[in-house]
């Protein structure tokens, strides 16, 4: 069994090819600038690479012309496009809908329900999926949502303080998301360390980031809420925000909560707060010559890090390994330095030398710390693959 594991951005789209008889991952590629006069393709078989520019109208056309590349008859790793068994997507948000589903229009409609709670991933994820429902008919397409790790979590973690209604006829709870991530950290970090009652803090740092209590291989806990704007601050989302900050600043900025709502999806974060970047190396580059925004924006993110990773301790009563993951959580040296420093009181306690070190799976915590403390890269699409492989296998 052959499954295609789609990422997809508002204008872009990329894939994963995996054969599932042994996981091995046949191909990967992408597009950038869909829509545009020219679309700048790729993509990695084996050792081969080719690149291409062309223009690609939508993501249906994206999908057609990665089929076409790897279906090659010299180059190729298929034999034809009927060779996929399906076309899995990490998607975010169904509201009321949620773990792993055949993507249907009852799927889309929730999913279209959710779109304000997630602009940025929910509505390019419909339009795709129904252009590819419509144009690439006999090919399953599964929707592994990244709400569906966190169904595990009690009641008492996905409530609001609010009226109950809200949660319960509105789905106003704290959803939580980075699943696959997360998942993936949980079986993985098991599997390394031969123990299957391990206290798990996952903590994903990236573009977008959240921590993940887990308990054995299931989520108890998570920093994310209602919707992926919410949690420790992204690159450019916001994060936790009062929302009673809202109407006092409608009043002085003159804005819409549209308008106002837009800036906290899209100008905030480690962005806003610096003028900078978005990006940590950028902002540590720019901290390092005394830009005191830059600086800030870091400090933010390391203190509010840090108040979500003491909440899940306590959650879990202590955590016997705590993993970073994801592209600053893999890379930030500094970073995992300062969000693990003085807290030897807690038992937790890095190595330098280690840290400096780490690249791949690496531990990196000091022989004297109580937690162990691991760099695990993660693998969230071939989550996916396995997620829709055992939707199809059930026959679904």
């Amino acid at each position: 069994m052959k499954i295609l594991v789609a990422n997809l951005g508002s204008t872009s789209f990329k894939y994963r090819l995996f054969d599932m008889a042994d996981e091995r991952q046949l191909a990967r590629g992408g597009i950038e600038r869909i829509g545009a006069a020219e679309s700048s393709c790729f993509v990695e078989i084996g050792e081969h690479r080719s690149e291409l520019v062309t223009a690609i109208p939508d993501h249906a056309a994206a999908v057609q012309l990665c089929l076409e590349q790897l279906t090659e008859p010299e180059r190729g790793c298929l034999t034809n496009a009927g060779d996929v068994s399906a076309i899995g997507f990490k998607a975010v948000h169904g509201g009321r809908i949620t773990g792993v589903q055949r993507v249907n229009d009852e799927v889309l409609t929730a999913m279209d329900e959710m779109s304000q709670v997630a602009p940025a991933h929910n509505p390019p994820y419909i339009a795709a999926m129904r252009q590819l429902a419509d144009k690439l008919p006999d090919i399953p397409l599964v929707a592994a949502f990244e709400t569906g790790f966190h169904e595990t979590a009690p009641d008492r973690a996905k409530f609001y303080p609010a009226p109950y209604e809200w949660g319960v006829e509105h789905h106003v709870k704290r959803w939580g998301f980075h699943g696959a991530s997360h998942r993936y950290i949980a079986g993985r970090i098991a599997d390394l360390l031969g123990r299957e009652d391990l206290r798990t803090i996952s903590c994903h740092l990236g573009g977008s980031s959240s921590l993940c209590a887990i308990r054995g291989r299931e989520s108890v806990g998570t920093s994310m809420g209602m919707s992926p704007q919410s949690g420790v601050p992204h690159n450019n989302r916001a994060g936790d925000f009062d929302p009673f900050a809202l109407p006092v600043l409608m009043r002085a900025t003159g804005k819409s909560l549209d308008e106002l709502l837009d800036d906290l999806a899209c100008r905030s974060g480690l962005l806003g707060l610096s003028g900078v970047s978005g990006d940590v190396r950028d902002l540590e580059a720019a901290a390092s010559q005394g830009n005191a925004r830059a600086q800030l924006a870091l400090d933010v993110f390391v203190g509010e890090t840090r108040r979500h990773l003491g909440g899940l301790l306590v959650e879990l009563g202590g955590a016997d390994v705590i993993v970073f993951t994801g592209g600053i959580g893999e890379n930030g040296v500094d970073v995992r330095r300062r969000i693990c420093g003085e807290l030897s009181e807690l038992g937790i306690e890095l190595s330098d030398e280690k840290n400096n070190s780490a690249g791949g799976e690496a531990a990196i915590h000091a022989a004297a710390s109580r937690s162990q403390v691991w760099v695990v890269p993660t693998n969230e699409e071939i989550v996916v693959a396995r997620q829709a492989k055992e939707l199809l296998e059930q026959g679904a």
